[in-house]
């Protein structure tokens, strides 16, 4: 079974159905059309593994009151051959359903047998998806924001594999425009400061020591006095020494942090290749541009308003928002990001084909995505096929106060220095703890931890905690490929039935996870698995049950769930330990 819980509710869905049918057919219901109802799981499992509001939703149709329309269903099911053993009314017409041996049966070879593959499903369909993420401003080190960035993003694109998407990861290097040029003037006034002290420094210039360092560099191999009298020439010398090294060492620290991407795409080939140039004319042939004071407009006030409209806003609404159009060109004559913006999600949809394009930003960035999607629209291509993550900022406490400054080196805490301190399994599980739109505290004193109170070391220890199981049963001669003799009737323990419930749901987990865009959910099924497994570990005796085939049915459980959580640790970037 690739999707246990979603089989047995579309089995469930089905049984309904039939049973309406057969009680229409035999005069116990009158004839109607089925009506649209929901097979959901119940949140308190007393209540059934699977619940249906069938009766409540047919009540009009049939002219009966629930329960009495619940009562004729529950008298037509058939059972027999399905993964329920029980079916039950509850409420004002619940129709609720439970599982029997059989479903319990088949969650537990599923995740044995299908081992590191359990959880993929087919729901994506192969579509392919890009997720950008990070492209951090390569005049720099990466901040807290960039660290965040880099966990959401590498497990969403986790996620979305394994729910049946074809995913890439991409980082959109900066490498043209302002910043470049501020960057550029930034290292030459450092560099003309070597031989001059009071050589003035650009008011907005970078003043990281990173400048510094690197004009130091380039004047140990160039010397002191290279183009005296052509700034120009400097910059872009010191621009073509420094930028490759920082983005070197932008890869160098995503490596560290344990991401990897399948391409690392330059501003700058966009108008290397004539794509921002195209896009200019496609955008003229649309009629979505004008002229105004020696610039060139783009008409997003038009295209927004249409995306507002088309979003459920009133006109009135719209006027409200008093919106604006944005320049392209320069009248200097140089392009605006937003004209590299545009031309980069041209060449992702139009170019490389992508069937959807999902950008991880900060959530500074909420007022430029509906601009942005607007402007897709008005070059020809779908902007509803652009998806945004916005995640709120991150704030590192210590003994329950901010820490804005490295101990190291006295400075804004960067990527580099976090990883330097906190361990990365602990980095990249804390970071996707919440959702990504929540506001997140990291504590710095609980990721250190290795206690139980520290979620990713309590994870991690249940799986170790089940390898060590796993290993005592074979010096005592048991098989522990979790293939041998099972019989799910003999998992009888609420603890036994909720644990295998759990792993049942993985593969609808992931989906949800990647349908939501949200990678947290992971984290928490991860945590939620520990949980139960502990519990099931507490009650139920596994090595010495007394009986053979009870202590082969709970070996088999304890593979299963193993296999769960070292699938979830997987997904997250976090390394799977034996022992602990």
């Amino acid at each position: 079974m690739l999707n246990p819980q979603r089989e047995a509710m579309d089995i469930a869905r089905k049984l309904i159905a039939d049973a309406a049918e057969s009680a229409m057919q035999s005069g116990k219901l009158p004839q109607s059309d089925l009506p649209d109802f929901n097979i959901e799981v119940p949140a308190d499992s007393t209540h059934g593994d699977l619940a249906s509001n069938f009766a409540m939703a047919s009540a009009r149709a049939y002219h009966m009151s629930p329960r009495a329309i619940a009562q004729e269903i529950a008298d037509s099911v058939k059972l027999d051959g399905t993964p329920f053993c029980k079916i039950e009314i509850a409420g004002p017409g619940f129709i609720n359903l439970f599982y029997g041996p059989q479903y319990y049966n088949d969650v537990i070879s599923s995740a044995v047998e299908r081992g590191d593959d359990y959880g993929r499903t087919g729901y994506g369909e192969g579509k392919k998806v890009q997720v950008e993420f990070v492209s951090a401003n390569p005049t720099g080190p990466m901040h807290l924001g960039n660290a965040r960035g880099g966990a959401i993003g590498d497990v969403l694109a986790s996620v979305l594999d394994r729910a049946g998407y074809v995913v890439e990861r991409e980082f959109y290097i900066n490498d043209t425009g302002n910043q470049i040029k501020k960057f550029g003037d930034s290292l030459a006034a450092r560099y003309r400061q070597i031989t001059d002290p009071s050589y003035p420094f650009p008011e907005d210039g970078y003043k990281g020591e990173d400048i510094s360092v690197h004009a130091r560099s380039f004047a140990e191999l160039n010397g002191t006095d290279l183009y005296p009298d052509d700034d120009e020439k400097l910059r872009d010398a010191l621009v073509g020494y420094a930028l490759p090294r920082n983005i070197a060492g932008l890869r160098e620290t995503m490596e560290k942090y344990g991401i990897h991407y399948d391409v690392w795409f330059h501003e700058s080939s966009l108008y290397e290749d004539g794509t921002v140039d195209k896009i200019m004319s496609i955008l003229e042939e649309n009629g979505a541009l004008y002229e105004k004071d020696g610039a060139v407009w783009l008409k997003t006030s038009k295209y927004l308003k249409a995306l507002y409209l088309a979003q459920g806003k009133t006109e009135e609404e719209v006027e409200k928002l008093e919106l604006k159009d944005d320049v392209l060109r320069r009248s200097n004559g140089f392009y605006t990001y937003f004209a590299s913006d545009i031309a980069y999600h041209y060449n992702k949809f139009f170019m490389r084909g992508f069937d959807r394009v999902i950008n991880v930003w900060g959530a500074d960035h909420h007022g430029h995505v509906n601009r942005l999607k607007a402007s897709l629209d008005a070059v020809g291509l779908n902007g509803n096929l652009l998806d945004i993550v916005l995640m709120q900022l991150v704030e590192l406490v210590s003994d329950g106060k901010p820490v804005r400054m490295s101990k190291r080196t006295g400075k804004a805490i960067t990527l580099t220095d976090l990883l330097d301190e906190v361990p990365i399994d602990a980095v990249r599980f804390f970071f996707n703890l919440r959702e990504p739109s929540s506001h997140f505290e990291f504590d710095l004193d609980l990721a250190v931890k290795q206690e139980k109170d520290n979620p990713v070391y309590y994870v991690q220890y249940a799986h170790a905690r089940m390898c060590s199981v796993l290993r005592a049963l074979v010096s005592d001669g048991y098989p522990t490929d979790g293939k041998e003799g099972l019989d799910a009737s003999l998992l009888a323990t609420e603890e036994e039935k909720a644990l295998i419930r759990k792993i049942g749901s993985f593969p609808s987990e992931i989906i949800a996870a990647a349908r939501e865009y949200d990678p947290s959910r992971i984290t928490r099924f991860a945590t939620d698995t520990a949980t139960l497994f502990h519990r099931f570990y507490t009650v139920c005796r596994v090595k010495d049950s007394g009986d053979r085939s009870l202590t082969l049915s709970r070996t088999a459980l304890c593979v299963a769930a193993k296999q769960v959580i070292a699938n979830c640790l997987t997904i997250l970037g976090v390394s799977v330990p034996e022992v602990m």
